[in-house]
């Protein structure tokens, strides 16, 4: 008898050998739809996600793709089972993207096929991509001031796609008559379409080499694996609760702050986060799912463990996230959810600073507040319709033990900045700027990562433009005595000069006219005036701080040479904990 058909848990390395290749297989899914995908932001911004699920819908493996859709698929494919029960066979391929049937929100299409050997189902295959339009009231389907789900797309339910192999025609149509860019979407919904088939097939090979029973029990002891790891994590911390409060600069449409708040609670094995005491939904297109809530926590919980957690549907066992229905965090019908990311990463924010309660050595100062999202929608000079999306993404808050991250996406996030050759290419758009910011990370021992600023100017004819950003007035905040990173800033040029814009606007520019936007620095961690005097030399060499900032803000003084001058940085430094009474 082989290792892999022992009776009862599966044995160590055949649990190892499955749980890695299902993991590749996942990892094969994503490659596949980046290098079919149509659309920038699906191609190049990477706001897309791979899954394969067991028989019973059970998510075994995620692609190293986006960490916010990791609590998407269980909830999908929950109400998936819920919908179809027993009326799901060979050859059948669902489509789903309602927010209020197990989706996110409208521009994110789920697409799952079950995975059948010898007419019995042995697993499911799941792709998830933002998609550049999907109709609605402006380009991009995305907008933070709408006001209801009915403004924001299409609304798909779940459907069947494919009937037995064969495709339905009429929902192609459907989407090709209700989108600005069919090609386009289509052609991602194609790539998603082929994701998923490597993922099946991928399942099949490995059931194959192993056989069915052996691939049964390895799905189960590879989600009672990831349970007890997590388990045994959250047991080794320190029983307790921790809250923390966070804020949205607007609720999309131009009115007050919104309220984020959550208490994390360790009892045992087991944590608790409770949303209670966040704002109610608001009338702008941030509110957010359940399932999106939930992906926020689990991946904040991620970023804190230290073992190797596999991607699977185990790691929320541990876990119970109190959300009251109705709220920013939990969304009634028919809020509208289009901009919802931004509320996800304020929420990630929220909850690593209560964790940072529980475990203030392993949590990190706040970062850009997550990436800025840009839309441009108008014609060619020939008259086709274009939809640009551009994520501008990029910075860490400061560490316990190093400076943050510059120019890398925030932790919340896996995407990318959109190459200035391939936008200008594509599209009528000149970037005329594009860096990291002078003086913008918050200054603390480890500095926070430096801003990312982008300037666009508009080539030819008219277009719309929606902007989704954030932590303009409530900056991303330090911790243990670090300080808060650089405010955001988006502003429209013209003819009449320059305007500053709202964090959360839908505007319209001119040809010529030409918009920029730079994210938040990143907070810092640990007080500056203990930060090494030669990282600050090296900082003012390398221009990410100014000789003035070295002086103000580390009370660090550079001779001519730039080199530090050791007698006066002391003095000065003396002068400053004086000052602060430290």
């Amino acid at each position: 008898m082989s290792t892999g058909d022992t009776v009862g848990n599966t044995d160590p390395i055949t649990l190892a050998i499955m749980q890695h290749a299902l993991a590749s297989a996942a990892d094969q899914m994503a490659l596949s739809l980046y290098r079919t995908a149509y659309s920038t932001i699906v191609r190049d911004c990477l706001d897309f996600s791979t899954s394969l699920c067991d028989a019973e819908g059970q998510m075994i493996a995620q692609g190293v793709t986006l960490p916010h859709h990791i609590a998407s698929v269980p909830f999908a494919m929950r109400t998936l089972l819920d919908r179809y029960g027993q009326d799901i066979d060979p050859g059948d391929v669902f489509i789903l993207n309602d927010p209020f049937d197990g989706g996110m929100h409208i521009p994110d299409i789920f697409v799952v096929r079950p995975v059948f050997r010898k007419n019995r189902r042995v697993g499911f295959a799941v792709s998830t991509a933002h998609h550049a339009d999907l109709g609605g009231r402006l380009p991009g389907s995305a907008a933070c001031d709408n006001t209801e789900i009915f403004q924001e797309g299409l609304r798909i339910p779940w459907l069947k796609l494919y009937r037995r192999g064969v495709a339905d025609e009429a929902i192609f149509a459907l989407l090709a008559a209700n989108v600005r860019i069919p090609e386009m979407t289509l052609g991602d919904l194609k790539a998603q379409l082929a994701a998923t088939y490597i993922g099946a097939n991928s399942v099949l090979k490995l059931i194959e080499r192993y056989g069915p029973e052996t691939f049964q029990r390895c799905c189960r002891d590879l989600l009672a694996y990831t349970e007890r790891l997590v388990r045994s994590e959250i047991a080794s911390w320190p029983d307790g609760s921790s809250s923390f409060t966070d804020f949205m600069d607007s609720d999309g449409v131009g009115g007050p702050p919104v309220r984020l708040q959550v208490t994390l609670t360790v009892s045992g094995d087991t944590l608790t986060a409770d949303f209670s005491g966040t704002d109610p939904q608001v009338p702008g297109g941030i509110n957010c799912t359940l399932s999106f809530t939930t992906s926020v926590v689990a991946v904040c919980l991620r970023s804190v463990i230290q073992a190797e957690i596999p991607n699977t549907a185990g790691m929320f066992k541990p876990i119970e996230v109190i959300a009251p229905e109705g709220t920013v965090a939990n969304a009634s019908m028919p809020a509208a959810s289009s901009m919802r990311g931004v509320t996800g990463f304020r929420l990630s924010d929220t909850v690593r600073g209560a964790l940072a309660g529980l475990l203030p050595d392993r949590v990190f100062a706040a970062g850009e507040g997550g990436n800025s999202l840009l839309i441009f929608g108008g014609k060619r000079p020939e008259g086709k319709p274009y939809v640009f999306y551009e994520l501008v993404t990029g910075t860490w808050g400061g560490r316990p033990d190093r400076d943050g991250n510059d120019g890398l996406c925030n932790p919340s996030n896996v995407a990318g900045n959109i190459p200035v050759e391939q936008a200008e290419s594509e599209y009528p758009l000149c970037i005329e700027r594009y860096g990291l910011v002078r003086d913008s990370g918050g200054a603390g021992r480890f500095r926070g990562g430096l801003a990312i600023e982008r300037k666009w100017r508009l080539l030819a004819g008219d277009s719309t433009l929606s902007i989704r950003s954030d932590r303009r007035d409530h900056r991303p905040y330090g911790l243990n005595g670090g300080r808060p990173g650089a405010p955001s800033l988006s502003e429209r040029g013209g003819p009449g000069g320059t305007e500053i814009l709202p964090t959360m606007i839908s505007t319209s520019i001119r040809a010529g006219d030409s918009v920029y936007h730079r994210l938040a620095g990143g907070g810092g961690w640990g007080d500056p005036l203990t930060r090494d005097p030669a990282a600050v030399a090296r900082d003012v060499r390398n221009d990410k701080v100014s000789p003035a900032s070295a002086r103000r803000d580390y009370g660090v003084v550079l001779d001519g040479a730039g080199q530090v001058d050791p007698v006066a940085t002391a003095s000065l430094r003396r002068e400053a904990r004086s000052r602060l009474g430290k």
